[in-house]
């Protein structure tokens, strides 16, 4: 199955590749994570997604959709199975020898769908801080201040609504991946005692035209230039 490319329709992996940040965005963010405390398991909280929310690669969650995707998703966090991967594989199928985190619970804030997750470090880490797996790696980034994000991988159809690319009913989640800039505004890692306000973007509505547009397009054909550059 083929994954489809930013601003492209379709059937195929609805993979929500790192999106262009212009200057402009990142002072929006707050980039400072304080060090965790490696004594213990390392959680971390972030939104995963928005409904009815542009993302950077021109693509529209519909709340119907998302939200049945999430109460699926229950039964896969009950089994202790919703694994995912550091960065995104071109695939629909979860590496464990890439499983950086597992997905412990989700909840809605307004059109933000929250969730917690745990790093699956090893014993080796959480002790002497010696890096032998992919959850190690993540969260010796985040010791290091890296702020990470993170962005959904999933399998389905896109059609053409207005400016943007919507998600179809044949909409199937798969998890939640670590990225270096996520697609989605604001799905940034942060602390559990922390607001999500405190890295989420402002937001764009999908009922407001915003000046950005111009802006977004621009990113989104540099990205596609560049694949193509890098895929000759």
């Amino acid at each position: 199955m083929r994954v489809l490319e930013a601003r492209e329709i379709g059937h195929g992996i609805l993979i929500e590749h790192d999106g262009y940040i212009s200057p402009l965005d990142n002072k929006e963010v707050i980039k400072e994570i304080s060090e965790p405390t490696f004594d213990g398991e390392i959680f971390m909280n972030a939104i995963l997604q928005k409904y009815d929310t542009p993302n950077r690669n021109g693509r529209v969650y519909p709340e119907k959709i998302l939200k049945r995707e999430n109460d699926r998703y229950q039964d896969i966090i009950g089994k202790g199975a919703a694994i995912s991967e550091l960065n995104h594989p071109e695939s629909s199928l979860i590496d464990l020898d890439r499983a950086s985190h597992i997905i412990t619970k989700t909840w809605w804030d307004g059109n933000r769908l929250i969730g917690r997750l745990k790093l699956l470090t090893s014993p080796a880490y959480l002790k002497e801080g010696i890096i032998s797996c992919v959850g190690d790696q993540a969260a010796n980034l985040l010791r290091q201040g890296v702020t990470l994000g993170i962005s959904s991988r999933g399998v389905g159809s896109l059609t053409k609504n207005g400016e943007y690319n919507e998600v179809q009913e044949d909409f199937e989640l798969i998890c939640f991946d670590l990225v270096s800039s996520p697609s989605t505004p604001g799905s940034y890692l942060f602390k559990e005692d922390d607001s999500p306000d405190t890295v989420d973007e402002s937001s764009e509505s999908i009922t407001k035209v915003s000046k950005e547009n111009t802006n977004l397009n621009k990113s989104l054909n540099l990205m596609s230039k560049l694949d193509n550059f890098l895929n000759r």
